[in-house]
């Protein structure tokens, strides 16, 4: 069987100093806000060129503390995509803003900068990019257009640990940014943890107050908050493992190099990468109208591969008819139709790699 991802590949290549920086923890007695929260938090900041980070308890929750940090709530339209996960949209309406949809480029996956100025209106209050996959989003005219609207950036990295955009990381570009820790990112925790970004004092300290109650001292809140932290272990975790987060994802761009050049002359769609992007290839994403029967048959052949993301936010049952912005995204639909995410980790052997590569390379030219 090949994995469409592999977390436990990723313990199991640096196991000897996770199970070290485990055991300091449990020795050190300290398992919420510690020290290595502390450490990690300057050092991911650090890593994607910022001032601040603040460690909480998933993705999800970076994104509902960095909006809420924002000040954003009911009355406030926030822009976004349709063609991502389902938590981007779920927060806005956590904060009681609402969420304003526009398409996506073809190409790239990304929010359409061209589309921005249509969405627009006095209530408009951010935008929300998000570098799918770990191709990063087209953020000079977002921000552009941002700047010139008086809006914020609010940049969703949680596939982009390590992206860049011309000469800086994602995360390291808007007014504040997030990241998720899911077990099968590039940089995965050992369960949930996220982390915001930003070289923004104001937005820092009020997001370390929003993830504990709003305390700037124990048991006295500030503002109205809630309970998001980062745990001291998974901080530990993701210390060892951030040494090794820049090799980690170049194996990752050698491996995607591979199932270009083996399938270059197939009859599919393979990933582009931006001008002046580095793509930090969280998913390999290819396209093809026919893509069921190609997911039929790697399923077939013991080969994982799963669809990001099968049903669009807006088409969903949850959200059907009640988001604003286009109803019709013809980008994003025939994305989710045709886009299939083949495996990638970077533990992920030639071999392994050359098997997927034959077995679509014998169904898509049979």
């Amino acid at each position: 069987m090949i994995l469409c991802a592999n977390p436990k590949a990723q313990y199991l290549a640096h196991q000897t100093e996770i199970d070290e920086a485990i055991r300091r923890v449990l020795e050190q007695g300290r398992y919420i806000l510690g020290e290595e929260v502390n450490q990690f938090e300057a050092e991911f900041a650090a890593f994607v060129g910022v001032q601040h980070g603040i460690g909480v308890g998933s993705g999800t929750e970076a994104l509902h503390v960095a909006l809420a940090a924002c000040e954003l709530g009911p009355g406030d339209e926030v822009i976004t995509v349709s063609h991502t996960a389902v938590a981007t949209v779920a927060v806005i309406e956590l904060t009681g803003a609402t969420p304003v949809l526009v398409d996506i480029e073809p190409d790239f996956y990304t929010l359409d900068p061209e589309r921005l100025n249509s969405v627009i209106t006095e209530r408009t209050r951010a935008i929300i990019p998000v570098h799918i996959y770990g191709q990063p989003a087209n953020l000079d005219p977002i921000i552009k257009i941002a700047r010139e609207r008086n809006l914020l950036v609010i940049e969703d990295c949680a596939q982009a640990h390590g992206a860049m955009y011309r000469d800086k990381r994602a995360g390291s570009w808007g007014d504040i940014a997030c990241f998720s820790f899911y077990p099968t990112k590039n940089l995965g925790a050992i369960g949930d943890g996220g982390l915001i970004v930003t070289d923004n004092p104001k937005l820092a300290e009020r997001a370390r107050l929003l993830r504990e109650y709003g305390w700037a001292e124990r048991y006295v809140s500030h503002m109205p908050g809630w309970n998001s932290r980062l745990d001291e272990l998974q901080a530990a975790i993701l210390r060892v493992k951030l040494r090794y987060l820049e090799s980690d994802n170049e194996k990752r761009r050698r491996i995607a190099a591979k199932y270009c050049e083996g399938l270059k002359d197939v009859e599919i769609g393979l990933p582009k990468i931006r001008d002046g992007a580095t793509h930090a290839f969280h998913l390999f994403v290819i396209r093809s109208a026919r893509r069921d029967a190609v997911q039929a048959h790697l399923r077939e052949r013991g080969i994982g591969s799963l669809v990001h993301y099968p049903v669009p936010v807006h088409q969903q049952p949850a959200y059907r008819g009640r988001l604003k912005g286009n109803d019709f995204l013809p980008e994003t639909e025939r994305a989710a139709r045709e886009i299939l995410s083949l495996p990638m980790y970077a533990e992920l052997g030639d071999a392994q790699i050359q098997t997927v590569v034959n077995e679509i390379r014998g169904l898509v030219k049979a």
